[in-house]
């Protein structure tokens, strides 16, 4: 499963650890993915999405639909 949001296209991004020497490695910070089952009032089914916690808040909030407008999808 790739790591991006399929709702908001967040992915991984790149930053440093920075240890109490203050020495720097780069690591990686990984986007919270969860696998999610929405229903569609309008199409009568549900759909698999692969989001982050952030945008399943906001769908929660909003809707699908009124999420997808506030995008700029639909």
């Amino acid at each position: 499963m790739a790591r991006r949001c399929d709702l908001t296209g967040v992915g991984p991004v790149s930053g440093n650890n920075v240890s109490h020497a203050n020495n720097k490695t780069k690591r990686r910070f990984m986007p919270n993915i969860q696998s999610k089952r929405i229903w569609i009032a309008e199409e009568k089914r549900y759909i698999r999405l692969n989001i982050t916690a952030r945008a399943l808040r906001t769908l929660d909030k909003k809707g699908l639909y009124g999420m997808l407008r506030d995008l700029g999808v639909m």
